[in-house]
């Protein structure tokens, strides 16, 4: 009988863990603006924002994305279900529809079978129905090591675009999906466990979150993926001027994700997020768990949205700009 194939054991770094960390990014885009373009661009580098956004007229705003990466579990179709969830999620988190994507697939086509190449197209298809989103072929390569996710384009209103550089003291911030994927991620990846809460969060869609959010008027915020909620966190507070105090006690995460840090799995990219974010951080009381758990490079986060909507709790608020971009309490 033939074993399982271990997907995860063919990634260097497991979904959005494996982004070129933040740090680092920054340095390499520095200076490298926008080409020049005829439509007027609403939303392009200047703070790092979810997607880019071009206004098609008074009412209409063009938003595109691409987002791809290496397996996060071993099981193929969820693999492509979480990739798709994950690059639609940049659309939702601007406030904007999916409207039509693209496959990206990178395929060792003569280490993997091409059956496995194709369940991960078929998840990535049957969330893209979901959503209501075309998903109209794309592009392939024979590459290295497997990597899939999608090239999005949507539409938003120009006056309803949530942005990282709309946030002002005094409101409240909200997260809509439960912390800990990363580490749970890493641990499946380590040990094969599997964590079926883990897949269902990173396989649900932000879209009406998104919708909630725009109908209760929220224009700051974003997704939590690869950088981890502080640093994602930390994004918004240097784009909108403000500070973010988060409390530590009111934040969500999955089961056993707690006991996941304890047992040492947290990746590379969730230690060096932490390590971008501490000059910019008060971490007050916290332990060193909370302060792992909050840098945990997610895949296929939540909302960080200043602002209040049904279901989602909130776990700090926006201070005037202060010495720290973040604090904990």
């Amino acid at each position: 009988m033939t074993e399982p194939v271990r997907l995860t054991r063919y990634a260097r770094g497991g979904g959005c863990a494996c982004k070129i960390p933040p740090g680092e990014l920054e340095a390499m885009v520095a200076d490298l603006g926008p080409a020049a373009g005829t439509a007027e661009l609403l939303v392009g580098l200047d703070h790092g924002d979810d997607a880019a956004v071009v206004r098609l007229d008074e009412r209409t705003g063009l938003v595109t994305t691409a987002d791809f990466f290496t397996p996060v579990v071993d099981d193929a179709y969820e693999w492509g279900r979480i990739a798709a969830t994950n690059a639609l999620s940049d659309v939702y988190a601007m406030g904007g529809t999916p409207l039509v994507a693209l496959n990206l697939l990178c395929w060792p086509r003569e280490v993997l079978p091409l059956d496995l190449a194709r369940e991960v197209l078929r998840g990535g298809l049957d969330v893209a129905r979901a959503a209501g989103c075309h998903l109209a072929g794309g592009h392939s390569v024979d590459d290295d090591g497997p990597k899939y996710g999608l090239a999005v384009t949507g539409l938003v209103r120009p006056d309803e675009l949530i942005t990282l550089d709309a946030g002002r003291a005094g409101l409240p911030l909200s997260l809509t999906k439960p912390l800990g994927v990363g580490v749970l991620n890493t641990r499946h990846k380590s040990t094969g466990e599997s964590f079926p809460a883990a897949v269902a969060a990173m396989t649900t869609l932000n879209r009406d979150a998104a919708l909630a959010a725009v109908a209760a008027g929220v224009r700051c915020g974003t997704d939590v993926t690869g950088f981890g909620l502080l640093g994602h966190a930390s994004k918004l507070a240097r784009a909108s001027r403000v500070t973010v105090a988060i409390d530590t006690a009111r934040m969500p995460y999955l089961a056993d994700a707690r006991e996941a840090v304890r047992d040492g799995y947290v990746s590379g990219g969730s230690r060096r997020n932490l390590e971008w974010v501490t000059p910019w951080t008060d971490f007050g009381a916290a332990t060193e768990e909370d302060r792992l758990l909050l840098a945990d490079a997610q895949t296929s986060g939540g909302l960080l949205i200043a602002g209040e909507i049904p279901g989602a709790p909130v776990i700090g608020e926006l201070l005037p700009p202060g010495e720290y971009r973040v604090v904990l309490r």
